[in-house]
This record gives C-alpha cells, sequence and structure tokens, in this order.
C-alpha cells in the first residue's frame, strides 16, 4: 500500500483584476507525517518562478469546509455553494486561492482512508526515534 497521495486540484487565484486565471496546484499527504498536508504551486504558477509549497494541518483543511479556521500563515473558509478558500500570508504578499470544495473533501477522504482521523499517533515508530537520539547521546 502507498504511503502518499498526491491529487492535482484546480485552483482559482484571485487577483485585482476581474477574471480568475486556473493554476494548477497539488495537495499531497504522505502517511510518515500524519499531521499535515503539502499544497504545491509549480514556478510558472508563482512570482518568483520557483515551486512554492505550503504545509499546514490536515485538521485545518478539513474544519475550513465547515467554517473560517486559521490564525495564521495558512487560512481556509468555505465560499458559496462548492468553493472553498485558502489564504497564504508571506512577507512578500498574500496569495489567495479558490478551490472545488468537492476536489478538498475526495483528497481528504483518501487521506482517512490512508490514516484514520485520530490515529495518526500510530504511524510514528517511537522505539526507532528514540533509538537515533540515544545513539547519538553515547
Amino acid at each position: 500500500m502507498s504511503t502518499v497521495i498526491e491529487q492535482p486540484v484546480e485552483a482559482r487565484l484571485v487577483a485585482a483584476a476581474p477574471r480568475m486565471p486556473s493554476i494548477p496546484a497539488t495537495l499531497r499527504y504522505d502517511r510518515r507525517d500524519p499531521f499535515a498536508v503539502r499544497m504545491t504551486f509549480p514556478a510558472p504558477a508563482t512570482l518568483e518562478g520557483v515551486e512554492v509549497c505550503w504545509t499546514f494541518s490536515r485538521e485545518l483543511l478539513t474544519a475550513g469546509l465547515k467554517g473560517p479556521e486559521g490564525h495564521g500563515d495558512v487560512r481556509v473558509r468555505p465560499y458559496g455553494y462548492d468553493r472553498t478558500v485558502l489564504e497564504f500570508h508571506a512577507p512578500e504578499g498574500t496569495a489567495i486561492v479558490h478551490v472545488r470544495s468537492g476536489e478538498i473533501r475526495r483528497f481528504l477522504e483518501a487521506t482517512s482512508d490512508l490514516v484514520p482521523v485520530g490515529l495518526e499517533h500510530l504511524q510514528f515508530d517511537l522505539d526507532h526515534g528514540l533509538a537515533e537520539l540515544m545513539r547519538d547521546a553515547c
């Protein structure tokens, strides 16, 4: 069984201009980091011309489908019938994108099939991690 789920999504960048261009993005979940979700935007879709990856909690993405969530660099909220707004705040500025809520729900269902919500802690190999720490302590 795969330990990673990747799902391409169509994001619509909210800009000052009236049109909203579509940009490709990828949602990624890795059972080795079971609390986190990553959203990656390819280099051509960014101002700097380099790939940008944001990491935030699966719980934030789930909660943001139902109501406004987040107080830091990433904020999520529902918008209209089947859209979710993701805001990414950085020193360089703020990017706001709309993603179809159905795409996010499908992604979250797949992550829950891989690692059920509430059982994330079972993915950690604490014995191995402790052995690695102790190895360096001697």
